[in-house]
């Protein structure tokens, strides 16, 4: 029986510090880890039926993910799963509710990695494509080739048998009304959905209301890993940006030791190489991978950046470093137990 633990703390000033952001997922054992996206929310915005919101949805990805691996299925079908429920869910920004570009479009990316044969998938700037984790997993396993972008991932994920959509499928008014915002304070400047500027308090009414990219990184019952990482982007891009999500070694990485996906502003998890920086820093430096994970995340802090990565290694141990406000994130081990924090 899965058993559910909720631990939505904080300290007196609303800020985790890095060990204890680590310390309610620490041990051994663990066999899916997600995220919903690190940034600005604070205690005082996201609690009471919001908050269980929240951490409904991600319990909900976490059992989808876990219901996988008990039935002996693969890692990547774990990653899948998770992933799907939270794109489906207009809680992240990733799939349904993701945000505009600056032309008033939601332009979704995608990546997923199999660690075992370290094949991998992604898709950039789609707008009719469903479920842009599946269409990443087109791309690996049908396509030869690792990224397709547009219009040509949109015409390739139809002929793999993707459900395909109306670009209004992604249209919600939240994220409407909050590229308003950004148009009128200045209409050159993009933005983080998760930024402070653009939020507002959530009322029951608009539990639709919240921020992120999503993520999952998993461990089957043969050890094998896999990593995958969807997102809109950021609020307000242009010119066909595309940020760190669907490239991989930068937002996402998987190979036989460790499994990682990130979160937070693109820009800087590219300019890191944020997801293999981790993975490069166990193999060649013998770090823990709670180690090589807090450092990835301070460097992208000594550069300027912010959000957060969650990393699973080959032994079930678990990272989930940010050095932002909060960081939607959950994990299970291998006997059902359930863990899911905000802040």
């Amino acid at each position: 029986m899965m058993r559910l633990f909720i631990c939505t703390i904080c300290t007196f000033f609303g800020v985790l510090t890095a060990a204890q952001a680590q310390e309610k997922f620490s041990g051994e054992n663990y066999v899916l880890v997600i995220h919903g996206g690190a940034g600005s929310m604070s205690p005082n915005r996201i609690k009471g039926e919001v908050e269980a919101a929240y951490v409904a949805k991600l319990t909900e990805a976490l059992k989808a993910g876990y219901a996988k691996i008990k039935n002996g299925e693969s890692s990547v079908e774990a990653v899948i799963a998770a992933i799907e429920v939270m794109e489906d869910s207009p809680l992240f920004n990733a799939g349904k509710g993701a945000v505009f570009t600056h032309n008033g479009k939601n332009e979704l990316d995608a990546s997923i990695m199999d660690g075992k044969t370290r094949m991998a998938g992604a898709v950039a700037g789609i707008t009719t494509v469903k479920n842009p984790i599946k269409a990443a997993r087109a791309v690996m396993e049908k396509s030869g080739h690792v990224m397709l972008t547009g219009k040509g991932a949109e015409i390739f994920a139809e002929s793999a048998g993707l459900e395909i959509v109306s670009p209004e499928y992604f249209w919600t008014q939240h994220r409407w009304d909050a590229l308003q915002k950004i148009l009128k304070r200045d209409s050159t400047k993009v933005e983080l959905d998760h930024d402070e500027k653009q939020t507002f308090v959530p009322t029951v009414k608009n539990l639709d209301e919240k921020y992120g990219t999503v993520g999952a990184v998993a461990r089957d019952k043969n050890g094998n890993l896999a990593a995958g990482t969807s997102t809109g982007g950021m609020m307000n891009k242009k010119y066909g940006r595309v940020g760190d999500s669907p490239i991989i070694g930068a937002g996402n990485y998987a190979n036989d030791q460790v499994a990682i996906s990130c979160t937070g502003w693109g820009e800087f998890f590219i300019r890191t190489a944020a997801a293999y920086n981790v993975s490069a820093q166990m193999k060649h430096l013998n770090r823990s991978v709670q180690e090589a994970a807090q450092k990835a995340i301070d460097e992208i802090g000594e550069l300027g950046g912010t959000g957060g990565i969650i990393a699973l290694d080959k032994d079930g141990k678990v990272a989930v470093p940010y050095n932002t406000k909060g960081m939607y994130r959950g994990a299970v081990k291998a006997n059902g137990e359930i863990e899911v924090a905000i802040f």
